[in-house]
């Protein structure tokens, strides 16, 4: 059960936080002890001393076991929700419409399929059992620094508030969570754009061009380069600020000097001085561990954002009752069609045609050569890349939308514009439309195409 897994992880992350303060304390009662005597140290009592050195050991060995332990319940969670995603993922594009592939990208598809899905599962496994650590020692030094000296103590408090106030106004304001999806829209472009560049490099070299005079990829890049520089440089300013005041010494040592001063005893003060000195670092660490922790927490969250457009887009819907066709003529019925579903975008409004079976059609454009004029749209509707808007498509005179998406396709052929081989011999990428085809079907084929 992977909840029980990550309500554990959360559980020995906890403890693993509260076990990491206990060298502190161990360390500043072993040196009150020797301060205590000295300079007589022939009354130290060396068996405290050791005590104390054997708790500090103790307490670094828990902290050390139970964040191993945590992690690896962690780990073991994330697995299991890594092939539970990339499952759904890989099921839920394959049952979306077929359009939307051919306008989202493989580059992109990749990047979330590969990237974004396995950040989750490093969030899980890494800055989840992190994330639950550094809400509980916060809570524990809280106690603990008000337990010793509440004067001391509101100082320390008064440092930790303040770096969570510079931690959310540097790491939670709209316009850097705005650049952290930006960012990450611009890497997926360029990301994809790189693919199709990388399929079509034979064709680039043989005409002898260079990466630059690939359009799309080189907006691509000057697209991520302008989101990098404004991601990056969004931190200028408030990763060194939070830097500093993640520093409680800048308020500690001003209240302990301004004590220690007004203080009838000098001896009582020092103890108690030495420990927050003492204990200082290990608050550093907590708040330096959320500032890095808040970064992830933009990363994933823009990273499930893209997954979840992916996700969100209506499966397409199969019929419960399929039709056969009788023959293969093609009819449009008043079909209209909106690829943003927006009725006033329409790439196809009120179309009405037939071709008959055994008869040549063609779809002409307003001008030569024109594009935009509806006719990839016609072919895409009649494979049900899409669905129409209004109206129908019927072949052998059954809505394509009542047929089964296997004999559907065994009734259509599609040759793209965009032309993608696998990396096979030209007779099996012929064959992929009909595996059973023989040599001389797909030869004879070739021929007529």
């Amino acid at each position: 059960d992977r909840k029980g897994l990550v309500f554990l992880a959360a559980v020995l992350s906890s403890l693993a936080a509260i076990a990491s303060f206990i060298p502190y304390i161990a360390v500043y009662f072993m040196i009150r002890s020797i301060i205590g005597v000295f300079p007589n140290l022939d009354q130290l009592d060396m068996g405290m001393v050791m005590n104390y050195g054997w708790l500090a050991l103790a307490g670094i060995v828990a902290n050390i076991l139970l964040y191993f332990l945590a992690i690896f319940s962690s780990h073991m969670a994330a697995f299991g929700t890594l092939y539970e995603l990339k499952v759904l993922f890989a099921d839920h594009i394959t049952k979306i419409p077929l359009g939307y592939h051919l306008t989202i990208g493989s580059g992109r598809l990749r990047k979330i399929m590969d990237e974004n899905i396995e950040s989750v599962e490093g969030f899980i496994a890494h800055q989840f059992p992190d994330f639950v650590a550094s809400i509980t020692a916060p809570i524990v030094m809280v106690i603990i620094l008000l337990a010793v000296d509440w004067r001391f103590g509101l100082a320390s408090l008064v440092g930790i508030i303040l770096a969570f106030v510079a931690e959310f106004i540097g790491f939670g304001s709209g316009e850097m969570k705005e650049n952290m999806g930006k960012y990450q829209k611009a890497l997926e472009e360029m990301n994809n754009a790189s693919v199709e560049y990388v399929r079509g490099m034979s064709v680039v070299k043989a005409f002898n061009q260079t990466a630059s005079s690939f359009k799309k990829l080189k907006e691509a890049i000057t697209g991520y380069t302008e989101w990098v520089l404004k991601f990056s440089l969004g931190w200028q300013n408030c990763m060194p600020f939070t830097t500093i005041i993640n520093n409680v010494y800048l308020i500690l040592v001003p209240v302990g000097i301004l004590i220690g001063s007004r203080s009838d005893d000098f001896a009582g003060f020092a103890m108690t001085f030495i420990f927050y000195l003492l204990f200082v670092p290990a608050i550093s660490g907590v708040l330096n561990k959320i500032m890095y922790i808040s970064e992830s927490f933009m990363q994933i969250d823009g990273n499930v954002a893209r997954m979840d457009e992916i996700l969100n887009i209506p499966e397409m819907p199969e019929t419960s009752h399929p039709k056969k066709p009788v023959g293969d003529d093609v009819a449009f019925h008043d079909v209209s069609f909106s690829y943003t579903g927006d009725v006033s975008e329409k790439a196809l409004e009120n179309v009405s045609f037939s071709a008959k079976q055994g008869q040549i059609t063609a779809i002409v454009g307003p001008v030569v050569g024109h594009s935009g004029g509806g006719k990839s749209t016609i072919a895409n509707l009649i494979s049900r890349f899409w669905d129409v808007s209004s109206g129908s498509i019927t072949i052998g005179g059954v809505d394509v939308r009542d047929m089964a998406e296997d004999d559907l396709m065994r009734h259509v052929s599609f040759v793209f514009q965009d032309i993608f081989l696998f990396k096979q011999s030209i007779l099996d990428n012929i064959r992929m439309g009909r595996k059973g085809a023989t040599d001389e079907e797909v030869i004879d084929a070739a021929k007529k195409c």
